[in-house]
């Protein structure tokens, strides 16, 4: 089923917005030979116009390469990991049948800069972008070549001499004045050749490497199509589009035909993985339309998310796992005031942790975060200079936007649910697994 307007949007075809396209493909849509091979036929399909396409690590390889960083950072032995990452990425090498020796010095290039930042010293958040960005180089890398030899006229472009951010690891702050100058010199390249680059990452003015966020590869196409500027963005996905929840979880979810730019960025907010959180913002600035489609159908219509207004949109409901609880309860018991808020606000801001959720009572102030072990640590050790601090993990923060009565009272009476909030059009409710 799909919902939307009473508009005819299976008539309006990507191509009619324009000339300059980037195009984002994700780690499944390039996980294998096969799919690689798909990616290249959707391309040239388009091959005719100028397009950036922007890529993902492969798979899981970023999962792995988080692997290899702790290990790496806690004295561990990372060998089989490391292993496992680079066979992988060989064989794919093998099956496409691409690579002269200078291109082979090249792979094996990263391999050796992967094992050299993972087993430095210094910063974690630092040390974890110099290794985890590695994903993204690498799979740019063979793709560029395979559709070369397949007759594509592509250009390899290292995405981080171009998106420009301060030295906020992790979370890498675009420096929007200095990327817009760097990227608005592309269009003479895009007019000759199909430029392949990097999600995810940039670096900073000492050119040191930063990455975006987790799953960050759809802002750095939004960055790339707002600087060019771009007529549109289209982001290939292993679903039929922006969905109403995850149909791993909710077998009967359904499919959006057309979202308002503010409805897709709320959703993102709290949680819905299908277009990273960050995306949303540039491209509604510049009024740029963004399609979610389908890599192995690209013949569906997908979603397209661009400035128009949906009557009677159904719930959407976001499962945001790996959820922390942490509550600050004031010990001389006295009312939690504005000067003891103010501090924790100061904490979560010097720790760089956002709030999902938050709740006060008479005695104590919760919030709810993403689980990350360091961060959390450290957040709760400042916190206990002048609070009893509790927290509690493995929780799963549910989000009914859009709610009706049945899914109002199917949500809010779930068992185990240690804190609930609702407003006007949502509901939340935090849930021990």
């Amino acid at each position: 089923m799909i919902v939307g307007s009473n508009i005819a949007l299976q008539t309006i075809e990507i191509n009619k917005f324009g000339v300059m396209k980037v195009f984002k493909f994700g780690g499944a849509s390039i996980k294998n030979t096969k799919a690689i091979k798909n990616m290249a036929a959707i391309i040239k399909q388009f091959a005719t116009q100028p397009l950036l396409i922007v890529v993902s690590a492969m798979g899981k390889t970023t999962n792995a390469l988080e692997q290899i960083v702790d290990k790496a950072q806690k004295n561990l032995d990372y060998r089989f990991s490391f292993d496992e990452v680079k066979s992988s990425h060989q064989e794919i090498i093998r099956q496409l049948e691409i690579g002269d020796q200078s291109f082979l010095e090249k792979i094996e290039a990263c391999f050796k800069e992967i094992e050299k930042a993972a087993t430095e010293v210094g910063e974690y958040d630092q040390i974890y972008d110099q290794v985890v960005s590695q994903g993204e180089v690498l799979s740019s890398m063979i793709l560029c070549e395979f559709m070369s030899n397949s007759g594509l006229p592509c250009e390899w472009l290292d995405a981080r001499k171009y998106i420009h951010t301060q030295e906020t690891y992790r979370e890498g702050k675009v420096d929007w004045v200095k990327t817009k100058q760097s990227i608005e010199t592309l269009p003479k390249v895009l007019h000759q050749k199909i430029i392949v680059t990097q999600g995810f990452i940039g670096s900073t003015i000492k050119q040191t490497t930063t990455t975006l966020g987790r799953e960050g590869s759809d802002y750095s196409a939004a960055i790339f199509a707002t600087c060019l500027p771009a007529k549109s963005v289209t982001i290939w996905k292993d679903v039929p589009g922006v969905m109403s929840a995850d149909p791993k979880r909710i077998s009967n979810a359904i499919v959006f035909e057309e979202l308002p730019y503010q409805e897709a960025s709320e959703m993102t907010y709290y949680g819905a993985s299908v277009i990273h959180p960050k995306t949303i913002k540039p491209l509604a600035n510049a009024n740029i339309p963004l399609f979610v489609k389908n890599f192995d159908d690209p013949s569906s219509p997908g979603t397209i998310i661009h400035n128009c207004k949906v009557d009677n949109l159904p719930p959407l409901i976001v499962f945001k796992d790996n959820q922390c609880l942490i509550s600050c309860k004031v010990t001389d018991y006295s009312f939690p005031n504005e000067q003891q808020l103010s501090s924790i606000f100061a904490a979560l801001s010097q720790t760089n942790t956002r709030i999902n959720v938050m709740q006060n009572s008479a005695i104590s102030f919760s919030f709810c975060v993403d689980y990350r072990d360091s961060k959390i640590l450290k957040l709760v050790s400042i916190l206990s200079k002048d609070f009893e601090v509790y927290y509690n993990t493995g929780l799963t923060l549910i989000t009914v936007k859009n709610y009706d009565a049945n899914t109002f009272n199917e949500y809010r009476t779930k068992p185990n649910v240690i804190l609930e909030q609702s407003s006007r059009s949502t509901l939340q409710v935090l849930v021990k697994n």
